[in-house]
């Protein structure tokens, strides 16, 4: 057993410390470990298999709708940054640099990737001459580094792993329909794989991405109230475009800019995803993600063992067969209490318990993860039942997440209510705003709150601003977050 094993005597429950019930939570279902370095963390295999299940997925999207991949370099020349004057000031604090390499001081310092426009902006300038180039529609997969002030892993890390898709355009429509598109495969993918439920918007112009002309989010609400930014799509209009000279010859021999779009998600959809299901029994993991969808834990005593065993394989080999990532745990060192207690807190969503008195009766008996439902289902129906409580699983994961979330939403109509909810309660505000930027960093200061996104479909429209009492342009969430 591993010194992170041994590291958690038992999970801080949510109710008395939720970042502490987190790290509990993380390194006794043994996802990652700690680096040297500061502020970074090392993937371990039960949590990088997360991340592949959500590359996986996502990349099967991206390809269905004409992307492809490819891989640009972690380098990039600081002259770059230069070129794009809000992305430079957006990126400035967070960047790290290489100075030196081969033991000489290089001529141009090389910012290490956190995110890749400029240097997609300088390939394309390349790439793109003439409208028949167009739409090039690229994603990437790489690992980015930010240098965080404050770090907590999965959710807020130096380096993190993501996809970054980078797009150009003919047309303004055309760039815009792209955006709106990934954003609705980022929303489809969270509430139909990861069972979490997040609102739609766009952010207001102090929260967008540095240089786009508008950035459009999907927010998640964890346990604790805090939001969680869980996919971003970004259209970037022709800031990029003329910065790096991406220009096309048009349809009519013309010159043009190219309009492009860029979008992302990360890692921190693993921390989302454990904030959002996750108990004080510790991980719940949805069954479309989850690595281990069904473990098969034999019991009884000794003398049946080997019988039992048997009749375990056979059936392990049947789900197998039907696609589900099943595993069976035999190991007579472990009592089944034990191991019931262990993939609990690890997340997998239906244990099957086979004994000798089931195969009298041919039958099984499966047990939810969620809802610690106990089902005697006969072994000719044992797959097609299986199956039925995944499928039961995840809805319930999801219509749980969203009670929970709807629970947690208010109305507010001045500053000092958005106070009272945050000081007696946990979640996110409707609330209108003017437009200023000075409403809005008055709202941050004195509340700590942040405005998550101007909702596509809120469930409230509000007439005044909550900071000057003017009349309200938009209805904003309003949340503190991770």
């Amino acid at each position: 057993m591993s010194n992170d094993k041994q590291f958690v005597k038992e999970i801080t429950p949510q109710s008395e410390d939720f970042s502490r019930w987190y790290i509990d939570t993380i390194k006794k279902a043994d996802l990652m470990s700690y680096s040297p370095v500061r502020g970074c963390i090392v993937f371990k295999p039960d949590g990088y298999e997360l991340w592949e299940n959500i590359q996986k997925e996502l990349d099967r999207r991206f390809k269905e709708t004409g992307h492809r991949n490819a891989y640009f370099p972690l380098f990039i020349p600081e002259s770059f940054f230069q070129k794009e004057k809000e992305h430079v000031e957006g990126f400035n604090p967070e960047l790290p640099f290489v100075t030196e390499a081969g033991g000489e001081k290089l001529e141009e310092r090389l910012a290490i990737r956190p995110t890749s426009e400029t240097m997609v902006g300088h390939m394309y300038a390349e790439w793109i001459q003439s409208y028949r180039d167009l739409p090039l529609l690229i994603n990437q997969w790489a690992n980015v580094v930010r240098w965080e002030k404050r770090t907590m892993p999965f959710l807020r890390t130096s380096e993190f792993l993501w996809q970054e898709g980078h797009t150009a355009h003919e047309d303004e429509a055309d760039a815009r329909k792209e955006t709106m598109q990934m954003l609705e495969i980022y929303r489809d993918f969270a509430e139909n794989y990861l069972a979490i439920p997040v609102i739609m918007g766009q952010k207001t112009p102090s929260e967008k991405f540095a240089g786009a002309v508008d950035t459009f989010s999907i927010e998640a609400m964890m346990k604790d109230g805090k939001a969680v930014q869980a996919g971003t799509s970004h259209y970037l209009g022709t800031n990029f475009a003329v910065a790096f000279d991406i220009k096309f010859l048009d349809r009519e021999n013309q010159q043009q800019f190219c309009h492009t779009t860029s979008w992302g998600v990360s890692t921190r959809l693993i921390g989302a995803l454990i904030m959002v299901h996750g108990d004080d029994r510790g991980l719940a993991l949805p069954p479309k993600i989850a690595p281990t969808q069904v473990v098969m834990i034999p019991i009884g005593p000794a003398k049946t063992r080997e019988q039992v065993n048997a009749r375990v394989r056979e059936l392990y080999a049947e789900l197998k067969k039907a696609g589900v990532r099943v595993m069976v745990d035999d190991d007579p060192s472990q009592s089944p209490g034990w191991k019931f207690n262990e993939y609990e807190m690890r997340g997998v969503p239906v244990r099957v318990e086979l004994g000798p008195r089931d195969m009298d009766n041919g039958q099984v008996v499966l047990v939810s993860r969620i809802t610690g439902e106990k089902r005697i289902v006969a072994q000719d129906r044992f797959v097609e039942e299986v199956q039925k409580l995944l499928t039961e699983t995840h809805q319930e994961m999801y219509d749980r997440a969203k009670r929970f979330r709807d629970d947690h939403m208010a109305q507010v109509d001045t500053i000092e209510d958005l106070k009272s909810f945050l000081e007696q309660k946990r979640g996110f505000v409707y609330a209108g705003w003017c437009g200023s930027n000075a409403c809005e960093a008055q709202v941050k200061e004195e509340t700590g709150a942040t405005s998550r996104n101007i909702p596509f479909e809120p469930e409230v429209h509000k007439s005044t601003c909550l900071a000057c009492g003017e009349a309200a342009k938009h209805t904003v969430v309003f949340g503190r977050a991770y």
